[in-house]
């Protein structure tokens, strides 16, 4: 059978993990055509561009709303332009805001409606889940806890594991990285992590210069600030107000990864980044400050539900990492925090135990069981449609 599938990713994380399931699917059927709004990771697999993951590229309460217009045109031409190419079924790789409305209109005309990463209902705006459930055919999640959520407003949703977890090495060889990133094997090795986004870089900037500042002060230290792209080091010295190697740190720029490995302690900015520091085995610290409208809007209308914001405390159930947020996102709170993690090998040892844990849990082989889950649901539209 040919499947005609329609896919959508909004930034580089989501074309990453529609990279990984477009390539099991065209492995398990050949004879698939994938189009839809791509990046680099699935044009190289042979997903067909419509549009580039640039269009969605937008993030917070205030920044999205400005865009709305051009968003709302955005998606109208896209269900157009998939209808028209006659799609079987739309997937979308995370984005939800923006997926979940396309595959609400994309279902009204009878394409079968798939997201592959669940919004974080779980953490905030749970009121969206019944019209989720309205908008999908099939749900598909990264972590465990999720399904349940979905299926009592009586969605089919599935937990297929995270590629985080298949990618990443269960034991990391920090002597490797270390000699990969040309660092000395002496000393603590510490990562600072801004965000990747215009916004986070702008916000954090200042407070992540002065924390390496003070912690390149502690004797055989070693500072690396980790950044996504290298055109984000200009940014950062701007927003900052200085270059980062007058704070003491070390620029390495798209090697997150090689970073977290080779580090004995990770200062983040909330996302999915924290995750990796957890499946790295990397103590962490985690920060964030919101844009002063979104989070003083947040809180008037209490629309964060979960204890806890970064997903280490939401997978493990408890406190396993700290978390500074907006005022308490201070250089002071976290140098103290990054110094009581490397002044405790015996607390390093048990949340070392805890990533173990977790990233068991996760390593499930999630780009193959979110491939046959879609060809299974896109194989059951097409006989629908056929009788």
């Amino acid at each position: 059978m040919t499947h005609r599938l329609a896919v959508a990713a909004g930034e580089r994380s989501g074309d990453d993990l529609g990279a990984a399931v477009a390539a099991e699917i065209l492995r398990l059927a050949p004879d698939s055509h994938l189009f839809g709004v791509t990046g680099p990771g699935m044009d190289a697999v042979g997903v067909e561009r419509v549009a580039s993951i640039d269009d969605l590229d937008v993030m917070g309460l205030f920044e999205v709303l400005r865009h709305v217009p051009r968003l709302y045109r955005f998606r109208r031409a896209l269900a157009a332009s998939f209808i028209e190419r006659r799609a079987g079924a739309f997937i979308g790789f995370d984005a939800p805001d923006f997926n979940i409305g396309l595959a609400r209109a994309l279902k009204k005309r009878g394409i079968r409606a798939i997201q592959v990463v669940a919004p974080s209902v779980w953490a905030w705006r749970a009121y969206r889940v019944a019209r989720i459930a309205r908008s999908l055919d099939l749900l598909l999640t990264l972590f465990p806890f999720e399904p349940e959520i979905f299926r009592r407003a009586g969605l089919n949703a599935q937990f297929i594991g995270h590629p985080l977890a298949d990618a990443l090495p269960f034991s990391p060889d920090r002597a490797a990285a270390r000699d990969q990133l040309g660092l000395d094997s002496n000393g603590p090795v510490i990562a600072l992590l801004p965000g990747s986004r215009p916004g986070e870089l702008r916000r954090h900037a200042a407070v992540v210069a002065d924390t390496a500042e003070r912690l390149a002060a502690d004797p055989g230290a070693q500072i690396l600030l980790l950044l996504a792209d290298e055109r984000h080091r200009a940014f950062f010295a701007e927003a900052a107000g200085r270059d980062p190697a007058e704070s003491g740190m070390r620029v390495v720029s798209g090697r997150t990864r090689t970073g977290l490995a080779a580090s004995d302690l990770a200062l983040a900015a909330s996302g999915t980044v924290t995750l990796e520091a957890l499946l790295c085995k990397t103590p962490l610290v985690v920060f964030y400050r919101l844009a002063g409208s979104t989070y003083q809007l947040a809180r008037a209308l209490r629309m964060v539900k979960s204890r806890w914001i970064s997903l280490p405390n939401v997978l493990a159930g408890a406190e396993l990492v700290p978390e500074r947020i907006q005022h308490e996102a201070t250089a002071n709170r976290l140098v103290a925090d990054a110094r009581a993690w490397l002044d405790d090998p015996q607390r390093r040892e048990g949340y070392r135990e805890a990533a173990r844990d977790i990233h068991r849990q996760l390593a499930q082989g999630a780009a193959t069981n979110a491939a046959r889950a879609i060809l299974r649901r896109a194989s059951a539209g097409a006989e629908t449609v056929g009788r």
